[in-house]
């Protein structure tokens, strides 16, 4: 079980480094992704301002990732992580909406335009416009 647990941590630090060698746009915003949400998590969790009902879905979203059961098991190829990453999407837009925004913006590591689009904020337009930016 150790050797096992030691194995994927050794490939998330792997994978990690490789992200940072990626050359900036939307591959290294993708593979940036769950890291920058486990980052927001934790300092949501810790800010005062942000409303229990919030923390607690941050907080569930981050047990359901850390949890060894899955509704799609992680050793398929692509679609293993779908359900962790469905999960930490819809916690964090959940607590987006509860939390000020730039009490969120200072939590969120990562490119701010994904941020906006994880919580349904495209340039100011309404969630509802059209996904293509026309």
């Amino acid at each position: 079980m150790l050797i096992a647990g030691g194995i994927v941590l050794a490939s998330w630090g792997l994978l990690l480094l490789l992200a940072q060698l990626l050359p900036p746009g939307l591959v290294r915003d993708l593979a940036r992704f769950l890291p920058d949400c486990v980052t927001t998590a934790r300092r949501l969790r810790k800010d005062p301002r942000v409303p229990l009902g919030a923390k607690l879905a941050v907080v569930f979203a981050g047990l359901w990732v850390l949890s060894p059961i899955d509704l799609i098991p992680e050793f398929l190829p692509v679609i293993g992580p779908l359900d962790d990453v469905v999960v930490v999407v819809l916690a964090l837009r959940y607590a987006a909406r509860r939390v000020p925004a730039e009490v969120l913006e200072a939590a969120w590591p990562g490119n701010p335009l994904l941020l906006d689009r994880l919580v349904g904020r495209r340039g100011g337009k309404s969630p509802d416009t059209d996904i293509s930016g026309a």
